[in-house]
């Protein structure tokens, strides 16, 4: 059985919403508006189920966790705007197929732990938090709640890229460069001042947090520890990545910490030259683990 931990799908409710707003994040038709961005054309297929089960199949994804698009900076607006459209989510998402599991979201621009914890309470895998949010002491402050919600819920956190304005460049410059330092930040974040409070919460970090554990040497030579690197809670998640960077991370991690993950529709699942008895232990035995599934894998 493969895990997939992060998907995107925009459910016909989520794509309604969108539609229903007249500042960015809109739709219209499928041109997606975002501050500070060119508009983007959405391929509908990217977001038809039928398309996505049949990706999932081809792809040996038996269980795919899809989550809210954090760089639509959702999260981040203000309250009265950022709930309808998770909720939206939220129903959507949890009106899937079996095959399908789903990460909560939630406002950060204003905490609201009961609405969180209620929306956890409806059946999602954990808590998807943008890196945004989580840069330094202050903004791992901030969130602590919602990391407490997680911890004494024995629920796992999921950090995804947040908002990146464009610059002028090429299209890739978003991925490539703040999407890439935020999730940096939030590794070395939370590993300073997120996991002295948080001792027992899982959290997987997209994109193999930048790649961030490759850095512990000059870590190291500046004074830190190398002990909050290898951290049997701290997992990452391969998207967008493929054999070399895998092969690297695992070298300094482990592979016990390493799991699947694709962003489709942005990206196929990654594949590695470490073996089949790896390969399985990064898309079954590790998501399993992340996300407490014990038996339930073998449904």
């Amino acid at each position: 059985m493969g895990i997939d931990v992060h998907q995107h799908m925009w459910t016909p409710g989520f794509s309604g919403a969108l539609r229903g707003r007249a500042k960015p994040p809109f739709l219209s038709d499928w041109t997606l508006f975002l501050d500070g961005e060119a508009p983007y054309e959405v391929n509908p297929l990217d977001h038809d189920l039928g398309h996505r089960l049949a990706f999932n199949h081809d792809h040996g994804i038996d269980l795919a966790l899809v989550s809210l698009s954090s760089p639509l900076g959702v999260e981040h607006l203000p309250p009265g705007e950022a709930w309808p459209l998770l909720d939206a989510y939220h129903e959507g998402a949890l009106a899937l197929p079996p095959s399908f599991r789903a990460w909560a979201s939630t406002c950060v621009t204003e905490i609201d732990l009961g609405r969180t914890a209620e929306a956890l309470d409806g059946g999602f895998a954990g808590l998807q938090l943008p890196a945004t949010a989580l840069l330094d002491a202050g903004g791992l402050a901030r969130v602590a709640p919602l990391l407490d919600l997680l911890q004494q819920r024995d629920l796992p956190l999921f950090v995804h890229p947040g908002p990146a304005a464009a610059a002028e460049g090429p299209a890739w410059w978003p991925a490539l460069v703040p999407y890439v330092q935020q999730m940096h930040a939030a590794w070395y974040a939370f590993q300073a001042f997120g996991r002295p409070r948080h001792p027992r919460l899982r959290v997987c970090f997209a994109l193999l947090a930048g790649l961030a554990p490759l850095h512990v040497e000059r870590l190291i030579a500046r004074g830190g520890s190398a002990r909050g690197v290898v951290d049997p809670d701290s997992f990452l998640e391969t998207s967008s990545y493929g054999h070399q960077a895998i092969d690297a991370i695992t070298r300094v991690v482990g592979v016990e910490v390493v799991v699947l993950g694709s962003d489709a529709p942005y990206a196929a699942p990654a594949r590695t030259l470490l073996g089949e008895a790896i390969e399985q232990q990064i898309s079954l035995t590790n998501p399993s683990r992340l996300l407490d599934l014990e038996g339930a894998v073998h449904r």
